[in-house]
């Protein structure tokens, strides 16, 4: 198969359709601009699909004036034009982002805005899944996709300056320099890419939105185009889901392109771990005469977790990779920019340039996750032989690597030009202040930990767990209960759940999910000598209400202080814990079977004897709801005492580093200065040390374990 001709609809992308115009977006500063002009010609219909969006967020920024909140200036526009409608669909996002997401999104774009600007987020996705896509359509007449959201800490410029004022969030907080890229398209590409965004919302909310007849031009001034009259595929991610089938396009492109490429390629992205790809890129690197490869990652991904899960199984890949490339025709390099040491780029772009001829950008990561887990969209020109259509892939390219390298496109042009090879041109160029470096992972990590994280699935898996399955992974086989009993479970509890929720739904007692009211309440009671037990009452029902415990414990942290805070949070956790262990084994197997299916019979006598680490496990890595968690614990004949020790040693280090985070924050923003920022450094390494040392613990634990099975074995 040729890659100029590779898209294939139905195989490796969903449809190939046609843009007057198309043009690459480097950076969140280009995007927000353009996608500013868009919105202020929009007639009829804004969609926005997203991982994540902030209504905080100021479009433009510098000497220019400031766009304002994005909050405000949608609802301005759509206020401002009565045929205009907006529709905002945003992931459901996991508790553990709590932290780094704007409060409260519903109010702020939903209920504080104009009636015709309509918010909702996104939970039709598997457990453990997330909604990935990055679209915006204007009237079904341009469309922007790619990596990039409409978030707090997207905003950046090319030169990615260490000191530039301008990259702060909407309380002034710097955040790391930010690389990413987002493509624009308009004609039937844009209309495609309509019709997939309002799919995603009848999906997520039963709404029908019909599609708009493009009328006038809501292309960006400011954007020139880079093709004209170009096809442009469009490769989709979609797990299985309901009655939903998989969709797998983006891994069948990635696969065909690396299979086609001859030259080079050019690769950017945030993530490395997918094992369909790490087996194809190997491949190609053994053959004598195969592609060179340019691999772009950043030195480090988000916060501890990630670098303590997905860095860790990243190493392992480009250890792989490396080993596979007996004819050194592979670099894996990160971005450096003089004045950043220790920080360092936050490389989320999602590119891939083969050969001049074939140019991808979009949402999906290259890890396990975006080829069957999470939604994803990605956008994709092949030249077909046009030299123009060709021409702007490689302007692309020399300009990114100009970025990269710290030197001008046309240098990067005549380099090549004259060498011939992609390896030979970053060869030659780096080694200035602004360069590209080859990543050489250092770092000292426990090799049992290390092993531990490369096996399990949970950490980045490529298919949906069910529930069920998720149990079996972790908790033991239970005898069951009488059938009779568990009906009238299945029943009961039916009845109160709805009741509950239909409460919180249409009735005052909603209210108390909010999160000042709540913070009032507790600073209200704090000096009551009842105090302690209404706190620790309160903890039982949140949880027999299924309210995410990570906010429960944060709630606590800011009206009680950091010690009080831990105290309570770590011991309302536990109370809660027991008290819905016990419904659940109230309930028995049975009333379980009937929920949550009949594979939970399956769960073995083997996991059973290692309770304490499957508890831990799923504290550590909050993959299930903690009601969740505790009910199916509740059915299992785990010991109490181990489920009990392994909530406790597994919940604590996280609770501590919540309420020691959330204590030094509110310090910084009151008297911001060097010190509360340096005891929070102190405290939370301190905090992962103790973390390390814990897990090391449980691995040595378990190997001692399966060594004596093995001796008794073998007599």
């Amino acid at each position: 198969m040729g890659i100029e001709k590779i898209l294939i609809p139905g195989s490796n992308c969903w449809r190939v359709d046609r843009a007057h115009r198309a043009a690459y977006l480097v950076e969140g500063a280009e995007y927000f601009a353009a996608f500013r002009e868009a919105v202020q010609h929009a007639r009829h219909r804004i969609l926005i699909l997203g991982w994540d969006i902030d209504s905080n967020l100021r479009l433009i920024r510098g000497e220019h004036g400031d766009g304002g909140p994005l909050g405000e200036f949608l609802n301005d526009v759509v206020s401002s034009r009565p045929e205009l409608e907006a529709h905002i669909l945003i992931w459901d996002f996991a508790m553990i982002y709590a932290i780094e997401r704007e409060w409260l999104p519903v109010y702020r774009l939903g209920w504080k805005t104009h009636r015709r600007l309509h918010f909702h987020l996104d939970d039709e996705h598997p457990l453990g899944g997330s909604h990935h896509q990055k679209i915006v359509v204007i009237d079904d007449a341009v469309a922007f996709a790619g990596g990039m959201d409409l978030g707090k800490w997207r905003w950046d410029t090319s030169e990615h300056r260490p000191d530039d004022p301008r990259r702060v969030d909407a309380v002034g907080n710097r955040y790391l320099p930010y690389h990413d890229l987002q493509m624009v398209v308009d004609g039937p590409a844009a209309a495609a890419l309509g019709q997939l965004a309002r799919r995603r919302w009848e999906r997520a909310t039963g709404q029908s939105l019909p599609g708009p007849e493009p009328k006038g031009d809501p292309w960006p001034e400011s954007v020139i185009p880079d093709w004209l009259e170009v096809d442009v595929g469009i490769a989709r991610t979609e797990p299985r889901y309901r009655d939903r089938s998989q969709v797998r396009e983006v891994e069948r492109l990635y696969l065909d392109v690396i299979a086609a490429a001859k030259r080079y390629l050019y690769i950017e992205n945030q993530y490395l771990t997918a094992k369909v790809i790490r087996d194809a890129l190997a491949a190609r690197l053994q053959e004598p005469d195969g592609p060179e490869m340019v691999i772009v990652v950043p030195l480090k991904t988000g916060g501890w977790l990630e670098q303590n899960t997905m860095d860790v199984r990243r190493r392992a890949l480009i250890a792989h990779l490396r080993q596979a490339d007996r004819y050194g025709r592979l670099r894996i390099v990160y971005p450096d920019v003089p004045g950043l040491a220790p920080d360092h780029i936050s490389v989320h772009s999602k590119l891939m340039i083969v050969d001049d001829v074939f140019l991808r950008i979009g949402s999906s990561n290259l890890n396990n996750r975006s080829m069957g887990l999470d939604s994803e969209c990605d956008l994709a020109i092949a030249a077909d032989g046009e030299p123009h259509h060709s021409k702007g892939i490689v302007e692309l390219r020399n300009r990114l690597l100009a970025e990269h390298l710290g030197v001008g496109p046309d240098e990067v042009q005549a380099r090549f030009t004259t060498t011939g090879s992609l390896l030979a041109t970053v060869d030659t160029l780096s080694g200035k202040k602004r360069t590209l470096k080859e990543l050489n992972d250092q770092s000292h990590l426990d090799p049992e930990l290390e092993a531990l994280v490369n096996s399990i699935d949970l950490v980045d898996p490529e298919a949906p767990v069910e529930p069920q399955e998720l149990a079996e992974r972790v908790l033991p086989e239970e005898q069951g209960r009488p059938a009779s009993r568990g009906l009238w479970s299945v029943i009961v509890s039916l009845v109160v759940l709805f009741g509950l929720a239909a409460a919180w739904r249409w009735t005052p007692l909603g209210e108390w999910l909010d999160l000042e009211r709540m913070i009032g309440t507790l600073g209200a009671i704090q000096e009551h000598p009842w105090a302690p037990a209404l706190v620790l009452a309160a903890y039982v029902i949140g949880g027999i209400l299924v309210i995410p415990i990570t906010f429960m414990v944060a709630v606590t942290a800011i009206g009680f202080g950091p010690l009080w805070g831990f105290i309570y949070g770590l011991l309302g956790s536990l109370l809660s814990a027991t008290v819905t262990f016990g419904i659940g084994h109230f309930m028995g197997r049975n009333t379980i079977r009937r929920v949550a299916g009949s594979r939970l019979n399956r769960l073995s006598q083997r996991l059973a004897e290692r309770g304490l680490l499957a508890v831990i496990t799923v504290r550590v890595l909050p993959v299930a709801p903690f009601t969740v968690v505790n009910l199916v614990a509740g059915v299992s004949h785990i010991r109490f005492k181990t489920y009990l020790l392994g909530t406790l040693l597994g919940m604590a280090p996280g609770i501590a580093g919540m309420v020691i985070f959330i204590d030094r924050l509110i310090a910084a923003i009151r008297e911001p200065g060097f010190s509360n920022f340096a005891i929070a450094i102190v405290v939370i390494v301190a905090l992962v040390g103790v973390a390390m040392l814990l897990r090391r613990w449980v691995l040595q634990r378990r190997a001692a374990r399966q060594e004596t099975e093995a001796r008794t074995d073998r007599v």
